[in-house]
């Protein structure tokens, strides 16, 4: 008698607690750079949406940018192909990467206007109206089983190409502006999409994403990041959720929402990062057959073959080569006819495996077209750049050079360099190569904007991507590339 008594008072005080409680659902993706594709059973739109379809929650879709390229199917149709995917699976919103500028302004238009879902980019405004075009928006409500959310967007500082159609405003201070805009709406929750990081070590730059953040002290309430390809859930700073999901489609981030009954005001939220193997979700069939029907005819001829995996990442630890990326430079300076080859390692996306080799295999791997230039440079500039280029992690792979180096406290000291077996000669000239986008002073290329153009020029018409399918036509298979060019004492 007394236990059923206990439990009734238990019930009494618990049970109304637990029925104030809401669950509302949002699924994020970021960096999809147009793998539309399942491989090796996992990832892909249709794998996507057949886990979508496996929801029982209310939810919302949102995606923090650069659908735009990364392989041929998105490339040839300047990203559109992307947007039309995006489309299908029932995006709420999306931001603007800095590859959504991968093909200019005048191919950032029409790939926006083809887009059903808002492009909330907050920190753009046109040029020369100062005001945001009808194709972007700095953030849209949205009613999620009657929570009202509120997505603000924040696209991407420093695009691939700079825009000329495009002013791009200071991000912390257009957050200040649009979240006051925001909560005279009153809304129940507060979401950010931006394409950053908030552990971004490419530009040895530290990420401004978290100080922007969390100095609202929580009146954001989940921030969702992208730019760094990293995995990151349930980090919580000064109570914002911030949450980041990988890259290439091959997961989904589930944040679960937790708000109150009766107020709808936000109360917690947790995230989970899922692997989109195909087994557990499927692919939903209409979804797969829009990304079939897009397919780029010839894609799958077969070059050759590797007869080992060709890793992008260093495989030995004081190493800081790669196998793959050391391949890419020496054909890339055989083509040239350089002392040096400089490849920019996030160039390369993927590893090249084991076995056949396809033109789709190249193109995912290093899909932007890119020919080569030849810049001559003096020994000292060479040092420098190679000094700048070692920390906080190595960003650059060399054809012609051999490194040593200590790190110590996030710094390079002690560098040695040897140009082809020769101690670098800072006074002398020396003829480098590298892919014209690096050449121009593009993104981490940045200190040869110093070059005069005089001293740059195009080598032949054939692209990184025609000068690697030569390479394989001729020797495949490919066998292992030696590692060791690059040595962290």
């Amino acid at each position: 008698m007394k236990k059923t008594w206990l439990f009734a008072v238990l019930a009494v005080l618990f049970f109304p607690l637990a029925l104030q409680a809401k669950t509302t659902v949002i699924y994020h993706t970021s960096d999809s750079h147009g793998f539309y594709y399942a491989k090796d059973g996992r990832g892909g739109f249709a794998a996507l949406s057949g886990l979508l379809k496996q929801e029982k929650l209310p939810y919302i879709l949102l995606d923090s940018g650069d659908f735009a390229n990364g392989t041929v199917e998105a490339k040839n149709s300047k990203g559109i192909k992307s947007v039309l995917m995006m489309n299908a699976l029932g995006y709420a919103a999306s931001t603007l990467g800095n590859h959504e500028f991968d093909f200019k302004d005048p191919g950032v238009e029409p790939m926006l206007r083809a887009a059903q879902f808002p492009i909330l980019a907050a920190n753009f405004v046109d040029r020369k109206t100062g005001k945001q075009p009808e194709y972007l928006k700095s953030y849209q409500i949205f009613n999620v089983d009657g929570v009202k959310y509120a997505v603000i967007g924040l696209g991407h500082e420093y695009p691939t190409n700079e825009t000329q159609k495009f002013k791009i405003l200071k991000s912390s201070k257009v957050l200040d502006k649009v979240l006051t805009e925001v909560e005279a709406q009153n809304p129940d929750v507060i979401v950010l999409v931006d394409h950053n990081s908030i552990a971004d070590d490419k530009h040895g730059r530290e990420s401004t994403l978290l100080k922007m953040v969390t100095k609202h002290n929580g009146k954001i309430n989940v921030v969702l990041g992208g730019h760094a390809h990293k995995i990151i859930q349930n980090a919580v700073h000064n109570g914002t959720l911030f949450v980041e999901s990988g890259c290439y489609l091959k997961n989904v981030s589930r944040i679960t929402v937790e708000t109150d009954d009766k107020t709808g005001k936000f109360v917690s939220a947790t995230s989970q990062i899922i692997p989109l193997y195909t087994q557990k979700t499927g692919e939903y069939a209409p979804v797969a057959a829009l990304a079939n029907a897009l397919m780029e005819p010839g894609m799958d001829k077969v070059l050759g073959s590797a007869s080992v995996k060709l890793s992008r990442m260093p495989v030995k630890g004081n190493r800081g080569d790669s196998p793959l990326n050391n391949w890419v430079a020496d054909v890339c300076r055989a083509y040239s006819g350089a002392d040096v080859f400089i490849h920019n390692n996030g160039g390369t996306r993927v590893d090249l495996e084991q076995g056949t080799i396809t033109k789709r295999d190249l193109v995912n791997m290093h899909p932007f077209g890119n020919k080569i230039s030849q810049v001559k440079v003096s020994g000292k500039f060479l040092e420098k750049f190679v000094k700048y280029g070692l920390a906080p992690r190595n960003l650059f792979s060399y054809s012609g050079l051999q490194i040593e180096y200590k790190l110590r406290k996030g710094k390079v000291q002690d560098l040695k360099i040897w140009v082809n077996g020769q101690a670098l000669d800072k006074n002398k000239t020396y003829v480098v190569a590298t892919n014209t986008y690096i050449a121009e002073g593009g993104s981490e290329g940045w200190p040869f904007k110093q070059i005069p153009a005089a001293d740059k020029k195009q080598v032949g018409d054939l692209s990184i991507q025609e000068i690697m399918e030569k390479a394989i036509e001729t020797t495949s298979p490919l066998g292992a590339v030696e590692t060791g060019r690059i040595i962290i004492k």
